[in-house]
């Protein structure tokens, strides 16, 4: 432990893997401490209210504001708020152009405090919240809630629309936790993200360190978010009660709230009990080890990655919503159960983490926490990001060993000798004679204490460096971006795998079915298979792209792969076919996305089939922006809205022509519903074609076949 120009104490979160043996050694934050926290029974719930576009165009974050002052009178029960991050507020008593700080009690509201303005998005921003109001609102309960749109593992949480919508990283709340329990004599009883995804294994790791719970979600959350009515109900009721039991009531009231307006289908929330997190984190590590040392084995690491895939995710992950790449890690471990000794374990510990978790009918199977899985690889950032959250070495050079695919087709081999363990990287061995991120040696020999082994060069370390800034009082990361993940930039998918390979090529048979044949290599290195469909327009001159369909049959055993095709799709009421994305796909429904035009702006229809072919309508969704932030508002249909359906079309006529995008005829709703049909393709032209995705993020697209769609809903290829 280092002593900060302050006088005060400085340790943090530390995680450390011998490599010899492969175990996992966690350390957690020692507080320099605080005055003894009263016996008061107050709880005292500090909501950092960021309020960006949610509050400007929706009036969310006032609307929860009126809940907290909704809820039943008591001395024992205060909300203490600070108000920022959004352009506008849709009320009279928050100033925008401050950051200001109320107090909710007794049905009342009063502005105690009021700053500067500043972003949202600044670990700062938070850290002086927290220390403000830990030191002004003390009390024997305490909690913490950060309200916003959420990015998952990645992206983070409270997208300040003043700024850019930049967003605190989870290594920004580490930080500012830090600075905030540096000065507490105890941690806080919980701490909860009221915004989408961010239920994850990289949250609760950061937050193990500074409260007792976490409350948060794998999926997104719809727009009324928690009731704070219900909430400061039940502390008003039951003050002397815990975490866990309050944890309950979040999750409760807010399912309730969600099927109120019809979003039941969809929640997910859950209480996680963050004193088991380390033996979690121990569990998944030796897990992951097994996962990384089996997937070597290239036709492992395919079986591997095809299980991932069909576990259960959160956020979209497709072409039209964008990507989150948050996967289900109850799902992940399970589905490698075959491949790595030690899933078991993980399972288990993973039931003791979850305390308690509601979900709707979509996320039956969802464990509680979800983990980052790169699903798709949008830049550099995103993988330099997880390095400095990822809790284990191991998992990270499996998702590595994934992407090293695109520099260097997956041949780890060419590396030096256990290529990803070199020191001096913020994800490396440590080398006793380089730092990690940088770090003093002080701090450094502070986190690891009594962990360093005799040979330092076989610790790899998960650190970040943090200095004290006395102006700020607050702590400030120094970690540097990681340069190892610099290939993904250079690396564009090309459409045409050489790792794809054949021992019949794609043909149509004499029965008129549309297959092919893997060979042992090929197998071994496909990942997945589905269809795309395109529809021919009346001049014959462009195709416009349906989407995916996994009608599609293989046998992974043979690798024998053929279309079956039935010529059904999904339209709107006038016939126009829609272009659909395959969201999930269970035993009993799949549900998908389509980009259209709402009254002429962009987002996507949201779908569920069920086994039966009935097709709901969930609403529209905007997705994921190019900030990485899920939108949170699920904006039901009404009547008189127009619906537009886009496409992404390509020329006939023009190979070297790029893709553009093709906007169909509105159509008018006559109620406040969309029916969909699922029915036989209109008469016309179509083309089809095999995606072949590869496990190193590339994929081979088959030549096209065109069939033809007669009067009669018959399928037929042309013959060549």
């Amino acid at each position: 432990m280092a002593t900060l120009a302050d006088g005060s104490d400085y340790s943090q979160s530390m995680l450390t893997v011998d490599r010899e043996t492969g175990n996992l050694t966690v350390s957690r934050p020692v507080q320099a401490g605080g005055e003894e926290i009263k016996k008061d029974g107050i709880w005292t719930i500090f909501v950092y209210l960021c309020g960006s576009d949610l509050e400007s165009q929706y009036g969310a974050a006032t609307n929860d504001m009126v809940e907290m002052m909704e809820a039943s009178a008591s001395d024992k029960v205060r909300f203490v708020v600070q108000t920022g991050g959004a352009s506008e507020w849709n009320n009279e008593a928050v100033n925008k152009k401050k950051l200001q700080r109320f107090v909710v009690q007794n049905e009342d509201i009063e502005l105690v405090d009021e700053v500067k303005e500043a972003s949202m998005a600044k670990s700062n921003t938070l850290a002086k919240f927290l220390k403000w109001g830990v030191n002004n609102y003390s009390s024997e309960h305490m909690g913490v809630i950060l309200w916003n749109h959420g990015g998952g593992s990645i992206g983070g949480i409270c997208y300040d629309e003043t700024d850019n919508m930049k967003s605190l990283s989870l290594r920004d709340v580490d930080s500012a936790l830090l600075s905030a329990y540096s000065k507490m004599s105890g941690k806080f009883e919980f701490v909860g993200f009221d915004a989408c995804l961010m239920g994850s294994m990289e949250a609760a790791n950061v937050l193990a360190s500074y409260a007792n719970y976490m409350y948060a979600s794998e999926e997104s959350e719809p727009g009324c978010g928690w009731d704070y009515t219900s909430i400061g109900n039940f502390l008003a009721q039951n003050p002397s009660t815990n975490g866990l039991e309050l944890g309950k009531e979040v999750c409760d009231s807010f399912k309730k709230g969600c099927e109120k307006i019809g979003d039941g289908d969809i929640v997910t929330l859950s209480v996680i009990d963050l004193s088991q997190m380390d033996s979690l984190l121990k569990a998944f590590n030796t897990f992951a080890k097994n996962m990384y040392e089996t997937s070597a084995d290239t036709s492992v690491l395919s079986s591997i990655c095809r299980k991932i895939e069909k576990a259960d995710n959160f956020g979209g992950n497709n072409k039209s919503e964008g990507y989150t790449n948050m996967v289900d890690l109850g799902g992940l471990v399970t589905g490698c159960r075959s491949y790595a000794e030690g899933a078991d374990a993980v399972s288990s510990q993973l039931e003791k983490v979850v305390a308690y978790k509601v979900s709707g009918k979509n996320h039956k199977k969802s464990s509680g926490l979800s983990v980052y899985y790169p699903l798709c690889i949008q830049e550099s950032d995103e993988l330099s990001t997880f390095s400095t959250v990822c809790v284990s070495p191991y998992y990270l050079s499996f998702v590595d060993r994934q992407d090293c695919g695109s520099c260097n087709e997956g041949n780890t081999d060419s590396y030096d000798e256990d290529y990803w363990w070199s020191g001096g990287d913020s994800c490396g061995w440590y080398d006793s004679c380089s730092s990690v991120d940088n770090a003093s040696d002080d701090a450094l020999s502070a986190a690891i204490g009594d962990n360093s082994s005799s040979d330092e060069e076989e610790i790899w370390c998960w650190f970040c460096d943090y200095e004290y800034d006395e102006e700020d009082e607050c702590y400030r990361s120094n970690t540097n971006k990681n340069e190892h993940w610099n290939y993904v930039d250079d690396y564009k998918e090309t459409g045409e795998s050489k790792k794809i390979t054949f021992a019949s090529e794609p043909a149509v048979d004499s029965d008129g079915i549309f297959g092919f044949t893997l060979d042992d290599n090929g197998l071994k290195n496909t990942e997945d298979v589905s269809a795309q469909i395109y529809e021919v327009t009346e001049n014959g001159k462009e195709a416009l792209e349906l989407g995916e369909t996994y009608d599609v049959d293989v046998d992974w055993d043979k690798g024998q792969i053929k279309d079956y095709f039935d010529g059904y799709w999904l339209s709107l009421p006038d016939g126009q076919n829609l272009a659909t994305y395959i969201v999930s796909v269970d035993d009993n429904e799949v549900v998908y996305t389509s980009p259209i035009l709402l009254n002429g702006e962009e987002t996507n229809l949201r779908m569920i089939q069920d086994k039966d072919g009935k097709v709901v309508v969930e609403g529209a969704w905007d997705g994921i922006d190019e900030n990485g932030a899920a939108a949170k508002n699920i904006i039901k249909l009404k009547k008189g809205d127009i619906v537009t359906p886009c496409y992404t079309s390509f020329s006939l006529e023009d190979e070297n022509s790029e893709e553009k995008e093709w906007e169909g005829e509105g159509y008018e709703l006559r109620k406040a519903s969309l029916e969909i049909n699922y029915d036989l393709l209109a008469a016309g032209d179509y083309m089809y074609s095999f995606r072949i995705d590869d496990v190193f993020h590339d994929y081979l697209l088959t030549d096209y076949v065109t069939l033809r769609v007669d009067k009669n809903g018959k399928t037929s290829i042309y013959d060549e």
